[in-house]
């Protein structure tokens, strides 16, 4: 029963929704970024080294001397440059999206890593940068730009989506490119523009870890975060909306474990509370999966002509 009462009061404490929100924009960015390019047809595993190149990038832009949105900005070109990469291997010449996904997030954080070593010789700690600050807007918890930035993301995608034709483009070409291309568009094209776009979100994702949830680039920071959001995904059933409500649920798992550590970590060993926001999600996850109705043209390569 007390037990009961601590997690309560924990649920209606503003700090706690307000570490919910920082803990989830990562993820809610990674997420929609990965919702595009499975939209379109493309699964992109790529996405673990997308985060860590932003992160490096906008991080390292920063520290030498650029404004924190020049940073933003760096990190989401850098990630859209990865992405041409994966979409020119996985559409034109109709390589494995599996193999050229784990390529990219293998090239991402190798390359990351080999940059940030010879421009900083003679650090022995991760040098600091001054991030973004939160900011308090009139009636909602006080939060990054970066966070704002996310939630009126989530409302552009679902817009842009569902409501314009190249969402109907991007849609189309995920479903039944050979329909697609009967209505005079190019599935190359549109796959193309879709994985650049995500893979841009992606690398925003990991610029938000050192911009503004830290103030410096390390090693293993975004800590299979891309993996997660891939899981989220299919919890979303590739929707924006509940891509939001699956970043929020599994960030509030996560903050509750970090706050029951305190109050029962001498009882319970910490590490069933590490485990707790993974076990409940993929609970989750498997609830939401059966139901779930997929791009019927996922991982399926695409050429001209084809039927």
């Amino acid at each position: 029963m007390e037990l009961f009462q601590t997690i309560l009061d924990i649920l209606v404490s503003a700090a706690f929704w307000t570490a919910v929100l920082r803990i989830a924009t990562p993820y809610i960015l990674g997420t929609l970024g990965e919702l595009l390019c499975e939209r379109a047809g493309v699964l992109n595993l790529g996405i673990e080294g997308l985060m860590t190149m932003g992160a490096m990038a906008g991080w390292m832009a920063v520290y030498q001397g650029a404004d924190l949105w020049t940073g933003v900005l760096g990190a989401a070109l850098c990630g859209g440059l990865m992405g041409l990469l994966h979409a020119t291997r996985t559409g034109p010449r109709g390589l494995s999206q599996h193999v050229a996904g784990i390529g990219g997030t293998l090239l991402g954080t190798g390359l990351s890593y080999f940059v940030s070593r010879p421009a900083l010789p003679q650090a022995s700690t991760p040098p600091t940068i001054e991030p973004f600050q939160p900011l308090a807007l009139p009636g909602a918890l006080a939060q990054t730009p970066m966070t704002y930035m996310a939630l009126i993301l989530v409302a552009v995608v679902a817009d842009v989506l569902y409501r314009t034709p190249v969402g109907l483009a991007v849609r189309m070409v995920g479903e039944n490119p050979a329909a697609a291309e009967a209505q005079g568009l190019s599935v190359t094209a549109v796959r193309i523009g879709a994985v650049v776009a995500g893979s841009a979100l992606m690398a925003l994702a990991g610029a938000f870890l050192t911009l503004s949830a830290f103030n410096a680039f390390f090693f293993n920071m975004v800590n299979g975060r891309g993996w997660i959001c891939i899981a989220l995904v299919v919890f979303a059933s590739w929707r924006p909306g509940k891509a939001l409500l699956g970043a929020v649920l599994f960030a509030a798992f996560d903050a509750l474990q970090l706050r029951l550590q305190q109050v029962a970590g001498g009882v319970l060993p910490y590490q069933l509370f590490l485990m707790m926001p993974y076990l409940l999600s993929i609970l989750a996850l498997v609830l939401v999966a059966r139901r779930a109705s997929y791009p019927r043209a996922l991982m399926i390569p695409y050429r001209k002509g084809e039927r």
